[in-house]
């Protein structure tokens, strides 16, 4: 007797267990395509932790020994101006300088003044960006020497760079994480669910611009994860 009830309890229990197993597999069934995916957004305003600034100058004349002479003397003069100003010598770069023959050009015309047009470079790297950029504003102090340093916003523009923003990543993706996060269960909310766990996720797309044209030394850090949740009832 004591067996038979034993083996009826065993009996029950097993067909409540798979009864709950199979109301589990038709929950999962029922939910298994209810999605939601969304995007979440993170962004900084951030000041440029590095500058490179290009000073360029250009000679022009007919006697190649005299122009480069006169570019020695203009390189020793704008270097004088730099480290009075504080940049560090190891910032400073004296690049290969660009000679153009006139005479050499077959679609001149040949009725040039000079026959030669030397650009010379010289490059300041450096971490201390409001250093360099108020150093660049006092270039009227090489003018008075008859330096004239020309800007080219194409060949030779001034860059600004934020290279430690991979200390900002990890805090950035989880304020992504979390804005994500909000919108979907809002959207939870609006259907009558409730949000579930992550079914996928992307690790987030970095960009790194300028805030705008007129100041190229802020720049505006973004990160966009798209995530997928899953919805129950």
């Amino acid at each position: 007797m004591k067996n038979y009830i034993y083996e009826s309890a065993m009996v029950a229990i097993a067909i409540v267990l798979l009864g709950l197993c199979i109301k589990w597999g038709i929950d999962d069934f029922a939910n298994k395509d209810r999605k939601v995916t969304v995007k979440g957004l993170a962004e900084r305003e951030v000041e440029a932790d590095k500058v490179t600034w290009p000073i360029v100058f250009k000679e022009m004349g007919n006697d190649l020994p005299t122009l480069y002479d006169d570019i020695k003397v203009k390189q020793t003069k704008i270097k004088a101006f730099l480290l009075k100003h504080g940049v560090k010598a190891d910032e400073l770069t004296v690049n290969a300088s660009k000679v153009v023959d006139m005479a050499a050009n077959q679609y001149s015309n040949n009725n040039k003044a000079y026959r030669y047009n030397i650009t010379a470079i010289m490059t300041v790297t450096s971490h201390n960006v409001k250093l360099v950029r108020s150093i660049i504003n006092q270039q009227g102090e090489l003018l008075r020497q008859g330096i004239a340093i020309v800007g080219d916003e194409y060949e030779s523009p001034i860059v600004y760079e934020y290279v430690s923003f991979t200390s900002m990543k990890p805090k950035m993706m989880e304020e992504a994480i979390q804005n994500a996060e909000k919108t979907a269960n809002q959207f939870a909310a609006t259907s009558h669910s409730t949000l579930n766990k992550i079914v996928s996720a992307d690790q987030g797309q970095f960009s790194i611009e300028d805030r705008d044209a007129n100041t190229p030394w802020i720049k505006k850090v973004r990160v966009v994860t798209t995530i997928t949740f899953s919805l129950k009832d």
